[in-house]
């Protein structure tokens, strides 16, 4: 297929959740509100790195982050509307994966 014939909504839909641990860190989401070493902790991804995701998602509109004028400082990351509606999305990839995927 050529590039031009994609969905431009498609595409970067696509690009969005294909980059590398934002599966992974929706899907976590999905349990609900965590803070940034919670999420940290479930996923073997670097803090560097979590947090460019984080903020990619956040800049997308996908996730929203709370921060909680406390001593220390709390941040909690939570999905927004748009977030919650790739609940399907990764249910179904759960579904197929659990179906078809064998693991060494």
């Amino acid at each position: 297929m050529k590039q031009t014939e994609l969905c431009p909504k498609f595409e970067k839909g696509m690009s969005i959740l294909s980059k590398r641990w934002t599966g992974l860190i929706l899907f976590q989401l999905l349990k609900g509100r965590q803070r940034f070493c919670e999420i940290q902790d479930s996923i073997p991804v670097s803090g560097r790195l979590l947090s460019e995701r984080l903020k990619e998602l956040e800049k997308e509109g996908i996730v929203e982050r709370d921060v909680f004028p406390e001593v220390p400082i709390r941040v909690e990351y939570s999905l927004t509307e748009k977030g919650e509606a790739v609940a399907p999305i990764i249910e179904a990839i759960q579904t197929w994966a659990e179906a078809w995927i064998k693991v060494d």
